[in-house]
């Protein structure tokens, strides 16, 4: 496989919640200035209307990331007035939990108990998300979910802001001065963050916390993405049987690519 696993420090069970909450808030902030929403807004939109579903469960939610967003763009479109969006994690942050169930009348909600992305028979149903998650999950994980969609005839779409294309010696060659732009651009970033609270400010303009972690965690991603070629290895022996799948270039409004996806479906109800 192109893809190598490499550390990302969100994935520690150590690593401190209220510093992964930082670290997602500038992600959301990049992924607003990139129009990552709109991008997933017509991926999503083509799926719900074609296999006429309702409501959208989010793998791996985190914080909820650009999904609310993205919620509030599909109901604007025609036919998608009713759909519903559900947030799920493997390990559910009460603090979010309270946060978006507290209205439920915006058709947000995030489930209160653990969801395992590799045993689809177990989460609820609709057409499965994962944003910007799925190269933490090492190969064997990966595998069991996408196994687990296509045995359970559940519709999944898998988005990656980014492409793992770039040789893996050059990621290393160019890997310090990389985190010196994306360390500036969080400093850029912050006063954008919503809400913005004093230890996001403490933690990255007084003591720079904030900025070398998110600035490791940002470059490390681009290596553990799953390549094309490393997806047709995650597939081999799935597809066929009334289940397809289908991988390609996400695209803007005005053609321009913004990172890939995967995407699986029944062929038949």
């Amino acid at each position: 496989m192109k893809r190598v696993q490499l550390f990302e420090f969100e994935d520690f069970s150590w690593f401190p919640t209220w510093l992964r909450t930082c670290m997602t808030n500038l992600i959301v902030v990049l992924q607003k200035a990139m129009g990552i929403a709109d991008v997933l807004t017509d991926l999503i939109a083509r799926v719900l209307l074609e296999k006429k579903l309702d409501r959208v469960v989010d793998l791996g939610s985190g914080s909820g990331g650009a999904m609310p967003e993205v919620l509030a763009k599909l109901q604007q479109r025609e036919g998608l007035g009713d759909v519903q969006l559900l947030m799920t994690d493997l390990y559910p942050n009460t603090t979010f939990i309270q946060k978006f169930n507290q209205d439920l009348s915006d058709k947000i909600a995030y489930h209160q108990t653990a969801v395992d992305a590799t045993n689809f028979s177990k989460i609820p149903k609709g057409l499965k998300t994962m944003i910007n998650s799925f190269h933490h999950m090492r190969p064997a994980v990966a595998r069991a979910i996408l196994k687990s969609a296509e045995e359970n005839r559940q519709a999944i779409l898998i988005y990656e802001m980014a492409e793992n294309k770039m040789p893996l010696f050059v990621w290393w060659l160019l890997l310090p001065l990389s985190l010196v732009i994306v360390m500036l651009m969080a400093l850029l970033m912050t006063p954008f963050v919503r809400p913005l609270t004093c230890q996001q400010l403490v933690f990255t303009y007084l003591i720079p916390l904030i900025p070398i972690c998110y600035a490791w965690d940002g470059q490390a991603s681009l290596p553990r993405m799953y390549a094309f070629q490393d997806i047709d290895e995650l597939l081999k022996g799935l597809g066929g049987n009334a289940y397809t799948w289908e991988k390609g270039h996400a695209k803007k409004g005005n053609g321009k690519k913004l990172g890939t996806y995967l995407l699986g479906f029944p062929t038949t109800q």
